[in-house]
């Protein structure tokens, strides 16, 4: 089934049209954006003029077509800020659904912000939780307070970079003035929410929507020297946002322009949204910021997908890591039945070895997922297929893991066959400590796809003996094992010099 959501926002109009599995996950397959900036017109005027509605329409019009054109089997549209509080609100939204055959619910500001929050947690690791997450469009800011379990507090105001450009921003460069007159004004108005906030104990702070992803791509740029390779889950310091911010705020249009990763079509809305986060410091006391690249439109389709499936979502914050792994490996026509297999043949020899290594839960699970995924470059070609599965699991879009866990993930199924475990300029590069730990879990790692080289499962499971200058696999199996001892012994050299010891492995049928 492909679920379409449209969100009418009050700086640009979103489609996703997504493919939903039966699991209740996922996968993007259209995206499309038009900036219309409604916004500032309902600003400066109070009402949509023709010009825009007509804008509006033929819009909405386009994208409807886009879903249906790729396969959209429902259309869900949710009009927000601009479209809820101009005079003539009303009379667009009719036109809109009376001249594209889109039926348009304009949804309050809790509602937008509990669909963010929806959206934010099946996208970023809400740990350590409570999280608070700010949301920053148009003509609104969306605040939300929440853990994976749900959302304790939502919150809306009227703090939207169109919103605010229009009201507040008449010269180029910004005067001193009304600088400190666009501060004020939005400290005055959230003081009383970071006040309510603050009795929840908020301990993370994350950003969504295009403004904040594009402040976040520039301070990536300024602080490390590139972009980011994913927003989702980047996460930059307050002290790397400052000297950004006082280059945006000070600087004429053609500075601004000039900042590398600007957003052309952002650069005279970038000012507004710069004070916005700049205040968000200092009135929630937020030192540290994490983005989520999903917001109100992906909100919008896991809302439908409850509606049709109703399930209960998983209190596990790092649940979204499992799902989406196992999203992209289904992506990518995995071996299942291999890549589950060899995975928990790694868990029993990482367990077992556990005093041997000294490794941890992170360290664990991130082997099991790199298991779940070793082989998933043989849906580009056989030959070389470690490295086409590290491109994929690079460019996978996947969610819930740091900069740091996605170059461990790179890095093991890059190295899972064969050659010297060695750092990746190309993607994430690993340093001293994290390099030494994933020579040690691609060890476990190599010798488990070996243990099922003939890909019939044969080694059923294995238990783990260590003497001082041997480690002993004593292996259950069903059949004749000869191909996977021998599979076994081609790689166990790595693993071998991790542990200071050689590898063997005795075999014994299973118990039945």
């Amino acid at each position: 089934m492909r679920i379409a959501a449209l969100d009418l926002g009050s700086n640009s109009f979103h489609l996703v049209v997504a493919e939903v599995h039966p699991d209740g996950t996922f996968t993007p397959t259209v995206r499309e954006k038009e900036m219309l900036r409604l916004g500032e017109v309902v600003a400066t005027s109070g009402t949509i003029t023709d010009r825009a509605a007509d804008a509006a329409v033929a819009a909405v019009r386009r994208m409807r077509k886009l879903a249906e054109a790729a396969g959209a089997s429902e259309l869900h549209a949710r009009a927000t800020s601009a479209l809820r509080t101009a005079t003539n609100g009303d009379d667009v939204v009719d036109r809109i659904e009376r001249e594209s055959g889109v039926e348009v619910d304009v949804i309050d500001g809790l509602e937008e912000a509990r669909l963010i929050f929806t959206a934010v947690r099946a996208a970023v690791v809400l740990e350590p939780a409570p999280a608070i997450c700010f949301d920053l469009g148009g003509g609104s800011l969306e605040i939300g307070v929440g853990d994976a379990g749900g959302l304790a507090l939502a919150a809306s105001e009227r703090l939207g970079v169109g919103r605010l450009t229009a009201t507040f921003v008449h010269n180029d460069p910004l005067e001193r003035e009304e600088r400190h007159a666009m501060r004020d004004h939005v400290a005055a108005t959230l003081r009383p929410v970071a006040e309510a906030a603050a009795d929840l104990g908020p301990r993370l702070a994350v950003l969504s929507s295009g403004t904040f992803e594009s402040i976040a791509t520039m301070v990536g740029i300024a602080r490390d020297g590139q972009a980011p390779a994913a927003l989702n889950q980047f996460t930059f310091a307050d002290h790397d946002f400052l000297p950004l911010y006082r280059l945006i705020t000070r600087g004429s249009r053609a500075e601004r322009r000039a900042i590398p990763g600007m957003d052309s079509k952002r650069v005279d809305l970038i000012a507004a949204g710069a004070v916005v986060l700049r205040t968000i410091i200092d009135e929630f006391g937020c030192t540290e910021f994490t983005v989520s690249d999903w917001a109100l439109r992906e909100g919008i389709v896991l809302d439908a997908i409850s509606r049709h499936d109703p399930e209960d979502w998983s209190d596990d914050p790092y649940a979204i890591r499992r799902s989406s792994v196992l999203g992209l490996a289904r992506r990518c026509s995995w071996p299942e039945a291999h890549s589950r297999h060899v995975a928990t043949l790694a868990l029993e020899i990482f367990d077992g070895l556990r005093d041997q290594h000294g490794l941890g839960g992170t360290d664990r699970e991130l082997l099991e997922y790199a298991a779940l995924l070793h082989d998933i470059g043989e849906h580009v070609a056989h030959e070389g297929h470690e490295k086409h599965a590290a491109y994929l699991v690079a460019h996978g879009g996947l969610r819930g893991f740091d900069q740091d866990e996605l170059a461990m993930l790179i890095a093991l199924v890059r190295w899972h066959r064969r050659g010297e475990v060695r750092t990746d300029t190309k993607h994430a590069p690993l340093d001293g400590s994290a390099l030494d730990r994933c020579r040690t879990l691609t060890a476990i790692l190599r010798v488990a796809d070996g243990l099922d080289r003939s890909r019939h499962q044969t080694v059923t499971g294995l238990t783990v003996s260590v003497a001082p200058s041997l480690v002993l696999l004593r292996l259950a199996a069903d059949a004749d094992a000869e191909l996977e001892v021998w599979g076994a012994r081609r790689k166990r050299t790595l693993l071998e010099d991790r542990l200071g010891r050689e590898v063997e492995f005795t075999t014994h049928p299973s118990a039945h």
